[in-house]
């Protein structure tokens, strides 16, 4: 697989979540006052030409496309696992590479779900990514019991080892280390986790370490949340991400990227283009790739008499067409690709019951008018320096 590995350097989310992590991710998006109506929804053209897929798209660009998606859909639904085959170039398992999946206790590991989706991505030709090795959520409910400062550090690299070595050669990238900088929190802005409790700081190094060494070619990537918007909160935290990347290059450290999780809201205000651009460009300038994780639009204060694929579109549009003036984002993967199968229906509800419609496909897995912007933006994008065949 060492040409996975060249390729993609030329180039350049979740259930699980508790509770109030949710809501204060969602707060932190809508802090800002939401545009008058009819700036919302105003007329916007997101007319597209041809009938290529998001993926092939993308790779015209040297971009690569692809969704999250999770191992029952895939099994029992044929049509939607045709679709994502067609429109997708990465198949990245929401929740299947996840401790409290993988771990049923603390001798045993299932694999069953995992492996078979690593199978479909290879029958389709697809890239396969992880997600993830190291977060403080998600974790099983033995985790609590037997892991302690004396046996963290064997806990964490056998759990690394065990599942990187698996899957070396068919997994392309990982989001080795998952959300763990807090803007509020002290100790270089890192997040009360319980990795930081048990093992300190040097957590984050010794995982990317250890994971570099199971599998030499694998991308490894630090991925976070709430870096996308203009309030003092995500100010402070794109300042201590960078601050992260900084140390941890400076160290040798085997990270090769940022994931941006990209968890929009439909009713913010918009994105402060010369910020972001300044923030991509800093992480660019570290030698690292940026990808965008897990892209959706939440719209859980959009009212129904509202345009909301409308509006819904024109945020992805609006950010993609930013993001990906960087000539070093070359990754965008959606949390999911249709709408029947989207976390935010249980982790970010309408009020009103109205089902939720924030990902490229509608539940019938038609394309509906994100698919079109999300199209679009690829469409208008700088060529990358390498483009990528599927």
């Amino acid at each position: 697989m060492k040409g996975r590995r060249t390729v993609l350097l030329g180039l350049g989310a979740a259930t699980g979540l508790g509770a109030v992590a949710i809501a204060n991710h969602f707060q932190n998006q809508q802090q800002s006052a939401q545009p008058p109506l009819e700036d919302r929804q105003k007329v916007r053209d997101f007319t597209v030409v041809g009938k290529a897929t998001l993926q092939e798209r993308a790779a015209n660009k040297g971009i690569i496309y692809g969704a999250a998606a999770q191992y029952k859909p895939l099994t029992t639904n044929k049509r939607f696992a045709q679709h994502f085959a067609q429109e997708c170039a990465v198949l990245v398992p929401a929740n299947e590479l996840k401790w409290k999946t993988l771990r049923p206790t603390p001798e045993k590991f299932n694999f069953s779900r995992s492996d078979w989706m690593a199978e479909f991505a290879q029958k389709h030709n697809m890239l396969f990514r992880g997600h993830t090795l190291v977060w403080y959520q998600a974790l099983p409910k033995w985790f609590e019991d037997k892991v302690n400062r004396k046996n963290a550090e064997k806990f964490l690299t056998e759990h690394i080892n065990t599942v990187v070595q698996r899957y070396a050669g068919k997994i392309y990238s990982w989001d080795v280390v998952n959300e763990a900088i807090l803007p509020n929190s002290s100790k270089q802005g890192l997040r009360q986790t319980p990795w930081l409790r048990l093992l300190g700081a040097d957590y984050i190094e010794m995982a990317f370490r250890t994971a570099a060494a199971a599998d030499p070619q694998a991308l490894l990537i630090y991925n976070d949340n709430n870096l996308e918007y203009d309030n003092a909160k995500t100010e402070t935290k794109r300042d201590r991400v960078l601050k992260l990347l900084e140390r941890l290059k400076s160290k040798g450290v085997p990270i090769h990227g940022l994931g941006i999780q990209s968890h929009l809201g439909a009713s913010s205000r918009g994105f402060n283009a010369k910020r972001l651009r300044n923030f991509l460009k800093d992480v660019a300038s570290l030698d690292l790739q940026i990808l965008i994780t897990e892209m959706d639009v939440s719209e859980t204060k959009l009212l129904v008499a509202d345009d909301r694929d409308t509006i819904i579109a024109g945020v992805y549009h609006d950010y993609l067409s930013l993001a990906l003036d960087e000539p070093a984002v070359n990754t965008v993967i959606t949390w999911g690709l249709s709408d029947r199968y989207t976390w935010l229906s249980h982790f970010a509800p309408r009020q009103d019951g109205v089902p939720v419609r924030p990902l490229p496909l509608d539940a019938e897995l038609e394309r509906k008018l994100a698919w079109n912007a999300i199209a679009s933006a690829f469409d208008q994008a700088s060529p990358r320096n390498i483009k990528y065949n599927f």
